[in-house]
């Protein structure tokens, strides 16, 4: 199995217990892999993507509840919305690595790498979620990450685009303010949702970079100007606006450029 059909079997594993664990085995063992980056590959006839459990379920963003963590159940409700982006993300990750073909080897590995720590994310969460006695899965939750991720599923330019540099992007202005909010919550259970937050903003201005990274090599490779294209990308593909306030810093160190935040600050 090369490296990319074994990230298309993961992708479709529903259980997340079981997502987690072959993710980790296939990023420990992938040097034993065949890349085969020109393979072209389908999914099994009506293999549905991505694979995930039947909770949580799924509503239109504007239904899901608002979250405070100024209570028990607002903390949890909190931790399971982030618990499930990181969920999405392992599923975006393995989407970039199967999905895509004929480019460069640092691309896969990049992402695959992606997938893993998305997977440690995951598992910090999810394990200081059941310390709080729930569980994921026990909370609605919506599905516009993934539905980016169909929308951009015939074109690599405009996936590096919308996927991780603008939906990921994101997180990287949110987690501050979430932190802000738990630590006046101020309580154990909410400091080390801070502690973990901590580790997935570092690990997350890795992940946007390596977007960035590919757009720009995907923009050189076909002679067209990043800035001037994302602008066109966003309307083509009804992808969300960019809302401050934004984590200048981090997007900074996630390469974004002064061009490109002069952009988004409009």
């Amino acid at each position: 199995m090369s490296i990319r059909h074994a990230s298309l079997t993961a992708l479709c594993i529903a259980d997340p217990k079981d997502k987690v664990q072959s993710v980790q085995l296939l990023w420990q063992t992938h040097h034993e892999l065949a890349l085969l980056a020109n393979e072209h590959l389908l999914p099994t006839q009506n293999t549905l993507l991505p694979g995930r459990p039947a909770l949580p379920r799924l509503i239109p963003p504007k239904q899901v509840p608002t979250r405070t963590p100024f209570t028990p159940e607002g903390l949890a409700s909190l931790l399971h919305a982030v618990c499930h982006i990181e969920f999405n993300a392992i599923n975006l990750a393995l989407d970039a690595v199967w999905r895509f073909h004929g480019m460069p080897e640092a691309y896969y590995t990049d992402w695959l790498r992606v997938a893993y720590e998305e997977s440690q994310h995951f598992e910090l969460l999810h394990t200081h979620l059941k310390h709080l006695g729930h569980a994921y899965g026990d909370f609605d939750a919506h599905d516009g990450l993934w539905q980016m991720c169909e929308r951009t599923s015939g074109d690599v330019l405009a996936r590096m685009a919308l996927v991780p540099r603008t939906l990921e992007a994101r997180g990287l202005d949110a987690t501050p303010l979430i932190q802000a909010k738990l630590l006046k919550v101020d309580t154990p259970d909410a400091m080390r949702a801070v502690e973990i937050l901590d580790i997935i903003l570092r690990d997350e201005v890795g992940h946007v970079a390596i977007g960035n990274h590919w757009y720009r090599w995907l923009c050189e490779q076909r002679g067209l100007d990043p800035v001037a294209l994302y602008g066109e990308l966003v309307q083509r593909y009804d992808a969300p606006k960019h809302r401050p306030p934004f984590n200048h810093e981090a997007r900074l160190r996630a390469g974004f450029t002064e061009v490109e935040l002069g952009y988004l600050l409009g």
